[in-house]
């Protein structure tokens, strides 16, 4: 999701700052326009917006707008306060499973989706989510290859998608030919357009 400031779309300041109210109205509507368009649609929330009822009631009237197209719920590593325990998102990621809503862990390595802190989740994700931009880094770096290399390990284990974010050039893309990742991500494949929700919306 972006917002309008300034002039022009940007990243939001803070996805915590975005009511789920907000959440949910976007997504269902996207949701109406892409159905018979994609495979899958993703959403980012933080530890906070996924207790959030609200949004979790959107989320399977937008789950049931999309069949057979896949709703997976990114859940992103930025650290939200009072914390949420792994049994609070446990009982959540157990629920949208059962609804056949696909819970994903984004950008492992970083913030708060760290090992081991993430391990109880494992059983209920679907995929794991590793991103280069994070730290500016590149596949021909080692430690950049190791950290890598542990998260899709850890993915493999536990038979789940291991998807990498951020590839943005030739050089890239080609070691992860090398390191056989089939998962890919970044804006050498495409950069992201405006799609309009309302008419009035700005370009």
């Amino acid at each position: 999701m972006k917002e309008y400031r300034d002039g022009r779309w940007q990243m939001p300041a803070s996805f915590s700052d975005i009511s789920a109210k907000t959440i949910a109205e976007t997504l269902i509507a996207t949701a109406r326009k892409l159905s018979l368009k994609v495979g899958s649609v993703s959403i980012n929330v933080d530890r906070f917006q996924i207790q959030d009822q609200k949004l979790l009631d959107a989320l399977v009237i937008a789950q049931g707008m999309l069949r057979p197209v896949k709703l997976v719920i990114e859940l992103i590593e930025s650290a939200v306060k009072p914390a949420v325990s792994n049994a609070k998102l446990i009982q959540i990621a157990n629920g949208l499973n059962e609804v056949g809503i696909q819970f994903c862990l984004d950008d492992v390595g970083s913030g708060i989706n760290t090992w081991p802190e993430i391990e109880p989740l494992l059983p209920y994700a679907c995929e794991l989510k590793y991103a280069l931009q994070n730290y500016k880094e590149h596949l021909d770096q080692a430690e950049t290859d190791r950290r890598v290399s542990f998260w899709r390990n850890i993915a493999n284990v536990n038979s789940i998608r291991f998807v990498l974010e951020g590839i943005d050039n030739d050089r890239d893309d080609a070691w992860a030919d090398l390191m056989k990742i089939d998962l890919r991500q970044g804006y050498y494949y495409g950069k992201p357009s405006l799609m309009k929700i309302n008419a009035d919306d700005p370009d």
